[in-house]
């Protein structure tokens, strides 16, 4: 079982996402504990679809992200990185403005991969609007 690695932080893991996707989207990260991330991400215009509803990429941006980084902080000790093998989502409502959070939990955390869940919820009323579930790869260095 990974344990979480002492080197991450949240200070560490909104850092990393400055000038990349998560930055530019506006997710944060809140709270890291033991095989459990929460971030919250604000709605705005840039996350909705033209049909002004609140874009599904959006929604798998912010929980793909939190579970990415979850990810990066329960690495088995000695392995290099990880990568998303597989994800799905499913999406039961919306939101126009306010907010946007999110939990992911740590549903197997092994020597070669990682499975998380990941609720997305309206940060003002807690209603679900999307449950996701990735599997990742852990990569090892070569030779």
């Amino acid at each position: 079982m990974s344990a979480l690695r002492p080197e991450v932080s949240i200070h560490t893991l909104n850092e990393a996402g400055g000038e990349y996707l998560p930055g530019y989207l506006g997710i944060e990260m809140l709270a890291l504990d033991e095989r459990r991330l929460n971030s919250r991400m604000p709605v705005k215009k840039l996350h909705a679809a033209p049909n002004e509803f609140l874009h599904a990429a959006s929604v798998v941006a912010l929980a793909d992200t939190t579970c990415g980084y979850a990810t990066i902080a329960h690495l088995p000790a000695g392995a290099d990185s990880f990568t998303t093998i597989e994800l799905k989502s499913n999406h039961l409502g919306t939101v126009r403005e306010g907010a946007i959070a999110c939990s992911a939990t740590a549903q197997h955390l092994g020597r070669t991969t990682q499975v998380w869940d990941a609720t997305v919820t309206d940060e003002a009323s807690g209603r679900v609007i999307a449950l996701f579930r990735c599997t990742q790869m852990v990569l090892w260095p070569r030779g």
